[in-house]
């Protein structure tokens, strides 16, 4: 196996890309095939030593490819085209243990529209969960969530049964667990706003609920919400929900009508956690699994397993210098 390692120094990130015939500005090109870049997060002494001492499978599989540290902690591996493609995610993680990647083909370009889960993804929490609490019934409520999540349970079968639980509950406890139990992830504001700030459409869309979606949004900064609605009467749940509702194919389709809205040419990110994210990943062109259960994390062509979200913005080579912060 060849494994060749480039002099880590930043200021290689300061030269053009386009240094020989093999390359683009936006990736390696071999004829008109483009092959995969990874920009990943990781530490660098950390890096050599998974590289010195390689698994054996990656020994077998004979890959070839090249890292260079292009800032503090964030590194690109240029992928060969002898090798495999579908074989470089499970070198970075598994290999080379990286914190966080970002997998293309076509560079790392700021994105035009940026459409994210709330739930575990911009929020630490499960609202519905914490909300089943107040009702003395989150450990149940909280499992079934969990089987959604990880792809066992149909999605609208799975909500609607955990909205019926809730039935009676006093709508005033939304905003008491809103204000008690619900907080922003780490970096999510920044993340958010930097991308605003670069032009970047936001939106918040969630099956969850607006009760919980729309103050979340606007703390956070995203234009514009794709939620569910429960069902109140009289000052209480009623245990159903209003109108249609968001799973995951309603998901995609507000990626698709935004990305059509916003012209040829643009790029989209997207990024969630679970099961009912898969085809709006899928269907970005960065795809990001935000500490996510399994099922999500192999459909996503970017993923974090640690640090915040602030990593996005590494991943996607926004200079700190320029990061809205509050």
């Amino acid at each position: 196996m060849a494994l060749r390692g480039l002099a880590s120094c930043k200021a290689i990130a300061l030269l053009p890309l386009a240094v020989g015939p093999a390359m683009s500005a936006t990736g390696f090109l071999f004829g008109d095939s483009p092959v995969p870049i990874a920009r990943l997060i990781a530490d660098a002494a950390q890096l050599e030593t998974r590289l010195s001492n390689p698994p054996g499978w990656l020994i077998e599989a004979g890959a070839v490819f090249e890292r260079i540290e292009v800032d503090d902690g964030v590194h690109e591996l240029m992928w060969g085209d002898e090798n495999d493609p579908s074989l470089l995610p499970r070198v970075l993680d598994e290999a080379l243990g990286v914190d966080a990647a970002l997998i293309s083909e076509h560079g790392f370009d700021v994105p035009d529209l940026f459409i994210s889960d709330m739930d575990s993804t911009m929020i630490g929490q499960e609202c519905i969960d914490e909300l089943a609490d107040y009702a003395g019934i989150k450990p149940k409520i909280a499992e079934i969530t969990e089987r959604a999540m990880q792809g066992e349970l149909d999605f609208e079968e799975a909500l609607r049964e955990r909205v019926r639980l809730l039935a009676g509950l006093a709508e005033s406890a939304i905003q008491q667990c809103l204000d008690d139990r619900i907080s922003a992830m780490s970096g999510a504001r920044t993340l958010v706003e930097t991308l605003r700030a670069h032009d970047c459409h936001t939106v918040l869309v969630t099956g969850g609920f607006h009760h919980f979606a729309d103050p979340v949004a606007e703390q956070l900064g995203f234009e514009k919400v794709v939620a569910n609605r429960l069902d109140v009467a009289g000052g209480k749940l009623t245990g159903n929900l209003q109108g249609a509702i968001v799973d995951s194919s309603v998901k995609r389709a507000t990626l698709k009508t935004e990305l059509a809205r916003l012209g040829e040419g643009a790029i989209s990110l997207a990024a969630g956690d679970g099961a009912n994210d898969i085809p709006m990943l899928q269907a970005a062109d960065y795809g990001l699994a935000f500490k996510a259960k399994p099922k999500a994390k192999q459909a996503a062509n970017a993923w974090i397993d640690r640090g915040d979200l602030t990593s996005v913005l590494r991943l996607l080579g926004i200079p700190e210098q320029d990061w809205v912060r509050d």
